[in-house]
Formats: C-alpha cells, structure tokens, sequence
C-alpha cells in the first residue's frame, strides 16, 4: 500500500493464509518493485488510473524497477522512523501497509515485534526475503490483508504507517489504525504532504487523495485521548533513476494515547 504504497480489495485478507513464514513468501518468487517517488504509468507513457485496489499494487511491485531510492526499492528505512521510535520501550508493534518492509525490519531489529501487514503478496515476498537476512527474522510476521477491512483482533504499543495508501479515503484510514493503538502506546504516521497542485500520480505530488497535511491529521485526534508529540512537514530530496533530483513532500505525525 506504499509509494511506497498500500491497498485494498472487497474482502479483508487474499490468498495466503493471514499469518506466512518468509519461507512461503519466497517460494511464490517475485520481481523487483518500483523506486520511491517514480512516477506510474500503463505502457505508452500515459498516467494510470487506479483505485489503489490489491490489482492496482499487485501491478506496481510486479512492474517496477530495482534499486529505486526509498526504501520500496531495497534501500534503508525512512529517515522518521528512529527518530521518532529512538525514545520508546520495544515491544508491540503493527506496520500497516508494510510494502518492502524496510521499517517492519528495522524495528525488529531494534527489539520490537512486529507484524507487517500489506495488500499486495509482491511486497510481502520481497519483505520476506530481505528479511531472511536481516538478523530478527523471528520478530516478524508477514501478514497479506485488505486494511480497509481487516482488523488486527490485538491492540499494540506501536501502530505506524509509511507512505501507505489504502483503498478508502486517507484520513479515514489514519483513525482506523489509530484505534489500534493500545493504551499508553505510539502512534507514528508518516505520509505524503498534501501540496498546491497535488491532482495527479507524478514524480512530484501523490494524488490528493492519498495526501494530507499535519493538521488535517491531528484535528481529528479527541485531545482527551491523544497527546500529540510531533506534527511536522518537511521537504527533503533524494536521488531517483539518472541521477535526477525527486523533492518528496512529507508530513509526519506521532501521538500518545492517554486512554
């Protein structure tokens, strides 16, 4: 569900059982998935219209091309996530809308256990198999299912979310994962910036509605049961395919539940 993207279909979990070893993933084989911030198109060049369903991201982790920046294309997690974790006690945690796992491994490797939940079986293959490697393997649980629907059956210490866009409108998917934080537990999201000019898939703006805005996020939080401790939005750039510059605009939000 990541641009790293994240999605949905009509029922809550697909083909694989909800629960998968790395082993299962891998023996399914899958190809490498599409760079950070690359622009999607159907062949001719033409902007391709979707509906962020699991066709949709199927399509775009069997399609893309390896060794993009950010970390769908193999590369290290976003810069947010131990920034905004380096503070917390590991325990629980829930990566929704996972795509190649970069921040579900890093986190298991810093003692969380986590489970990593996506849309698309492509992206969890390529997580399992990055995983294998990654010293923790044991600390993952790969979990193949429509977030828009499925619903987790635990609360967690941490919920986090990057880049992901699911089948159903952004904001609304940010308070359905936020009511799975457990008492005393984190929140972190971390996503597109909603920019002037957000109205298509491109190099440089999401589609507006797989966008928002700082406090678009947070005025949806019942301040008696959230502590917002970081709501932020940031301009930074990394080097995509030909050494061009690609700007990613992004917001990042991290609140404490009180209760």
């Amino acid at each position: 569900m990541k641009n790293e993207p994240r999605t949905a279909p009509a029922e809550g979990v697909h083909d694989l059982p909800a629960r998968v070893s790395p082993a299962e993933l891998l023996a399914r084989g899958r190809d490498e998935v599409t760079g950070y911030g690359e622009e999607i198109t159907e062949r001719g060049g033409r902007p391709m219209t979707h509906g962020f369903d699991k066709d949709f991201w199927e399509r775009h982790w069997q399609q893309g091309r390896a060794g993009g920046p950010g970390s769908m294309g193999g590369n290290p997690p976003n810069p947010y996530l131990a920034r905004e974790t380096s503070g917390l006690r590991p325990g629980t945690a829930l990566d929704a809308g996972c795509g190649g796992g970069a921040e579900a491994i890093w986190l298991a490797s810093h003692g969380w256990h986590v489970t990593a939940a996506d849309i698309s079986s492509e992206a969890l293959a390529r997580a399992a198999e990055r995983a294998a490697t990654s010293g923790a393997p044991e600390r993952l649980q790969w979990v193949e299912a429509d977030l828009s629907v499925w619903r987790p059956g635990a609360q967690f210490d941490l919920v986090m979310t990057h880049y992901a866009h699911p089948a159903m409108p952004q904001l609304e998917f940010y308070d359905r994962i936020a009511g799975w934080v457990a008492p005393g537990g984190t929140l972190l999201i971390v996503g597109h910036l909603h920019t002037p000019g957000s109205t298509g898939h491109g190099h440089h703006h999401p589609p507006a509605e797989a966008s928002a805005t700082s406090a678009a996020i947070t005025a949806r939080m019942d301040g008696m049961a959230w502590e917002i401790v970081t709501a932020e939005e940031h301009l930074r750039t990394l080097t995509g395919h030909g050494g061009r510059a690609v700007p990613l605009h992004d917001v990042v939000v991290r609140a404490t539940r009180c209760r």
